[in-house]
Order: structure tokens, then C-alpha cells, then sequence
């Protein structure tokens, strides 16, 4: 792509100012009538990211009817939140005591103060409405393995005792795996298959899901706490090389999770869901097409297209994140240094500092200004910012997303573990934008 082709000023001219809520007017428009909203986030440690997509979020659960938030999260941590949020019985007294229980590295991606105040933003909102009106909180991810086991025992040991048998087989099953529970290692010195055990037991919780009356949404918990069991044993066993590729079991988890929530909430339900852009932002517009990968956005495109769907992607120039150096170790706010040249970052920065809005088919010009490869920032929980060079995705950015929101210069996220002091939070933190 040449230098300029993004930079021109009559491309410049599409692009939206973004400085507050209503600056989200035309993204809004182009969302419409869609039932599928998919927000990314070019890292997980991001204050910007965080308040943006609570701000988005906000806006489409009051005008235009959205039902739930589904997130790139463990099962059972995500449904505390939802009993919270929902005021269900025995949920905790207060979300920090709700969110200081994700106990699971890293544990600044939940558990921060962003997702306190978006959270008790929630809870207020559904205190106006009839119980089955309140907006869900979901997680969609795979890892949740044994919290998901010991959930799931422990409810059907008093609501079905013969189904807890045989979730008591699976725990069995997996019980020689847990002293090396990581996620490539659980299955790296034997072959031990559990998948009998969690199917059959799968099934049986399916089919008497409608039975379980014993608190909100019990059912929902139980079935999905069994099918993050049988996907987690797909997802340990292709880590350690005996299955198929993990990270499209992991994906199509969350989308088949996203698919069943969507049967639990009544026709015409519209969801929201919150994830890293190398999940929402298409994989076919990527280089990852080439290794045979799919992710959640391209597998929610091919399957409910014709219902709407909407992907949304996040970036930054520079600033700082929240982070760490190697898988497990302590979390810390490191430099985000500025974008390489002749990156999307590096070229929106040089149009202009101000946060930006673009929406692809606007304009068809816009459209093909972005839709030859170019190199599109991603940072991960494990990150060297010395090596900036190896965090970028080669992307057809039109193509990977519908809309892109780009801010110039980001903050890092505040962890609940790390007391927010007045001289280094923003004014409104952590409502404020």
C-alpha cells in the first residue's frame, strides 16, 4: 500500500471525530437493526479499550434493545458477575468482592476498576427492569476446566444426584491432570481420553437443563459448565499435539457457547459481545487464514450474517498497557512504544492525534483505502515491548472489520489489586471515558 493512500485528504475527510459518547452516532446508524456486535481491543490491558466498549455498549443496551454481554472470560468467574449484575440471590455484597474471586493469571483483564464501574453501571440498569428483562454478563472461553468440574458437582450433588455420578466419573477422569494443570501440559505424558465421560454426561444435563429450578438460570449454568468440560478436554489434548489445532477449538468453543446462550434468551435477542481483535476481526482477512485458523468473528459471519452482525476493531498509537513478561508473572504497566512505520497505527497517527471513527462502506473510497494487507498492531497478556516488531498482523483491515476506532495515545488498565490513587487516575475514573 503506498504511503500516502491512507493519509490523502480527501480519505481523511470519512473519518469521524471521536472525543465523547454522541461522536458514536454513526456507528450506531451502521449497527441498526444487527443482533450481532462484536467489540475487539488491540490489547488486554487497556484503559481505553475498557471505556469505550462499556460507552458502546451502554448506548446500545438503552436505544436499541441489546440483551446480554459476552465475553472473552472463564464460564464460572463471568456468571458471578451475572448474578451480581442481576441481584440473584447470595451474589456478593459488593463487585469488588465479586471480581477480587478471578483469581485466574491474568487476573487484571477482569478484574480491574473499569469493569467495577461498567458492572455497577449494569446493576442500576437492571434494577428498572422485570427479572427476565435484566441484561447477562456472560464468559465464552475454554479454560475454566476445574472450576467448571467442582461448579457443576457440587449443584448437581444437590439437584440431581444421579447426574452428579457421572460428573463425578468426568472429575475422576481429569483428576491425574490436575497437579500439571497449564494449559499445554495437562495432557503432554499420556493420552488419557475423558471425552466419554463428559458426553455422556453433557447430554444427560441437556436434556434435563429444564428441570433444574433450583436458583436463576440453573439449567444454563449447568449445561454450560458441562460443555466447557467436553471442550476443555478437546482444547488440553490439541495443546499437548494429540488433536486438532487449539486455537480453533477454543474459538469454535465460544462461539458454540454464544450459540446456545442466544436459544436461552427469547427470539429477537441481540447480543454484545467483548474480545481481543485477533478474535472478533475476521480471520480471512488475515495472514492466519494461510495456517487454516478460523476465530469467532469470521465463524459468527458465516453463520448469522443473514440476522446482522457488526465487528468492531480497537487500536493505538502509543501510551502505555497493563501486562506481563512471560505467562504467570507478575502484572505491570509497561511503555507502549509508538507505532512502526508504515503501520495502520503509524499512518492514522500521522493524519492527524485525534481519536478517530471510520466506518468501511461509508465511503467505497474509504473502503479500498484500507483493504490492501497492511501491518495492524496486537498486544497480548505476555508482552516485550523491545520486540514490537513481532506484534503486528498482517490484515486487510476493511475486510477484517466493519468499523475501526482508532485512540491515539492510550492509558493502562487499573487492576482491583492495585488501590487507584487520585494523582494517577482520570478525573471521571473509572466512569468517565
Amino acid at each position: 500500500m503506498s504511503s500516502d493512500k491512507i493519509q490523502k485528504p480527501e480519505i481523511a475527510k470519512f473519518y469521524h471525530r471521536l472525543e465523547n459518547s454522541a461522536d458514536l452516532d454513526p456507528l450506531l446508524e451502521k449497527i441498526g437493526d444487527t443482533k450481532y456486535v462484536l467489540l475487539g481491543e488491540a490489547s488486554h490491558g487497556t484503559h481505553e479499550y475498557y471505556t469505550w466498549r462499556a460507552q458502546i455498549s451502554k448506548r446500545l443496551i438503552k436505544e436499541k434493545g441489546f440483551s446480554f454481554i459476552a465475553v472473552e472470560g472463564d464460564w464460572p468467574d463471568c456468571y458471578k458477575i451475572n448474578k451480581w449484575i442481576k441481584s440473584y440471590k447470595n451474589s456478593g455484597e459488593n463487585i469488588q468482592e465479586v471480581l477480587k474471586e478471578f483469581n485466574r493469571w491474568p487476573t487484571w483483564m477482569w478484574a480491574n476498576w473499569e469493569i467495577a464501574a461498567f458492572a455497577t453501571w449494569l446493576k442500576d440498569f437492571n434494577l428498572k427492569r422485570k427479572q427476565e428483562e435484566k441484561i447477562g454478563f456472560y464468559g465464552l472461553d475454554v479454560y475454566s476446566l476445574w472450576e467448571s468440574m467442582n461448579s457443576i458437582v457440587n449443584y448437581l450433588q444437590q439437584e440431581d444426584p444421579e447426574t452428579a455420578e457421572l460428573a463425578k466419573d468426568a472429575l475422576n477422569c481429569f483428576e491425574p491432570f490436575k497437579a500439571k494443570d497449564s494449559y499445554a501440559s495437562v495432557f503432554s505424558t499420556s493420552k488419557g481420553d475423558c471425552k466419554n465421560e463428559v458426553v455422556q454426561l453433557l447430554k444427560q444435563v441437556r436434556e434435563k437443563a429444564h428441570s433444574y429450578d433450583g436458583a436463576e438460570e440453573a439449567g444454563l449454568n449447568a449445561e454450560l459448565n458441562a460443555l466447557v468440560m467436553a471442550n476443555a478436554e478437546k482444547y488440553y489434548k490439541a495443546m499437548a499435539g494429540f488433536g486438532d489445532d487449539s486455537w480453533n477449538v477454543r474459538d469454535r468453543h465460544m462461539v458454540e457457547t454464544l450459540n446456545r446462550l442466544m436459544d436461552h434468551h427469547p427470539d429477537g435477542a441481540k447480543v454484545i459481545i467483548w474480545e481481543h481483535n485477533t478474535h472478533i476481526g475476521d480471520a480471512r482477512a488475515t495472514d492466519m487464514a494461510a495456517s487454516g485458523l478460523v476465530n469467532v468473528g469470521q465463524l459468527v459471519r458465516e453463520q448469522h450474517s443473514k440476522e446482522g452482525v457488526v465487528l468492531v476493531g480497537f487500536g493505538s498509537y502509543s501510551g502505555s498497557v497493563m501486562a506481563g513478561r512471560n505467562w504467570g508473572a507478575p502484572m505491570q504497566k509497561m511503555k507502549v512504544p509508538e507505532a512502526i512505520p508504515n503501520s495502520l497505527e503509524y499512518r492514522l497517527h500521522k493524519s492527524g492525534p485525534e481519536n478517530k471513527l471510520m466506518i468501511f462502506d461509508e465511503n467505497q473510497e474509504l473502503n479500498d483505502a484500507f483493504s490492501e494487507t497492511i501491518k495492524h498492531r496486537a498486544i497480548g497478556v505476555v508482552y516485550h515491548p523491545e520486540r514490537e516488531r513481532g506484534n503486528y498482523v498482517p490484515s486487510r483491515i476493511s475486510a477484517r472489520y466493519d468499523a475501526f476506532i482508532h485512540i491515539d495515545k492510550t492509558t493502562a488498565l487499573h487492576p482491583l489489586k492495585l488501590q487507584p490513587q487520585n494523582e494517577l487516575t482520570p478525573e471521571t475514573y473509572p466512569f468517565g471515558i
